[in-house]
């Protein structure tokens, strides 16, 4: 489903001029369907709220601009947002703190008995069952344990089943690694590339990992004081370390080291990935000869 974006404000404390706070200020953008898009951005910059409009946790507002993903259109009144909450899952900060069920089994049932009513229970068991294989765990192992027995990854995992048990065709997470240690972020990446590769078909991550995003995302858009102020690929929006600094953003390790090789004049032209950095560097190094 693609995502299309016109004209959307949003202010908090709309009528209380005082206390009012412009979150969202006339943004447009576009997300193709079968993209890792990421968004980025300082604390405060309008990122969440953007992110909650688009399953409609926010609404939009009258004459606050628009928003279409797929066949919704976020805009009209009528717009069936249960059936487009099945299709666009959502996973929130520290996922694991969404888990409220007695058993693993019962929590990432929840979605289906929500989205699903029409489900059978050996249906729901097959469904269940898919959604933890899908993202790592032994369903015998863990579908009648209480998910707050679990370990925080674990917790962590039984939360995304929870969404993408009905196959959701675009997911959305914010700050999705949030706490993980280096090892853990490179697992959580590869399950979303997983599902990437399987049902997904597009994955938006709100992010401040500027690694993260340099090295899985296939585009990206710079929020800051509630509009869009940047958007390319991690390698065009990088390309500038001045103006990522004056962003208030961090910047990739690759995006760090390409500047500073050619500050001594070795030019690398890498897409910032990890992998796409060192095969430059052999290429230096080796002459252009494999």
């Amino acid at each position: 489903m693609r995502v299309e974006v016109k004209n959307l404000s949003f202010v908090y404390g709309q009528g209380a001029k005082a206390l009012s706070v412009r979150a969202l200020d006339n943004v447009s953008l576009t997300i193709e369907e079968g993209e890792f898009f990421g968004i980025i951005g300082q604390t405060g910059s309008g990122k969440t709220t953007f992110v909650q409009h688009l399953n409609g946790l926010i609404k939009v507002g009258k004459d606050s601009g628009s928003i279409k993903i797929g066949e919704y259109d976020l805009s009209d009144k009528k717009c069936d947002f249960k059936s487009l909450r099945s299709k666009l899952g959502m996973v929130f900060q520290y996922p694991e703190q969404q888990l409220f069920g007695d058993t693993v089994f019962d929590d990432v049932a929840f979605g289906i008995k929500n989205f699903m009513p029409e489900k059978n229970a050996e249906e729901t068991e097959i469904l269940v069952k898919e959604a933890l294989e899908m993202v790592g765990l032994d369903y015998q192992k863990v579908k009648d344990k209480s998910p707050f027995e679990l370990s925080g990854g674990q917790k962590r995992r039984v939360a995304i089943a929870g969404v993408i048990v009905t196959k959701p065709e675009v997911l959305v997470l914010d700050e999705p690694v949030a706490g993980l240690d280096p090892v853990g972020k490179r697992e959580f990446f590869a399950l979303l590339h997983k599902l990437h590769k399987s049902f997904v078909k597009t994955v938006i991550i709100v992010s401040h990992d500027m690694d993260a995003v340099a090295e899985n995302c296939t585009r990206a858009v710079v929020f800051s004081q509630g509009k869009v102020v940047c958007e390319g690929t991690p390698k065009e929006i990088f390309s500038d370390l001045e103006t990522t600094n004056s962003l208030g953003l961090g910047f990739p390790v690759t995006a760090y080291l390409t500047a500073r090789l050619k500050e001594v004049g070795v030019d690398i032209d890498s897409d910032l990935t990890v992998d796409g950095f060192v095969n430059e560097i052999m290429n230096k190094l080796c002459g252009g000869n494999e």
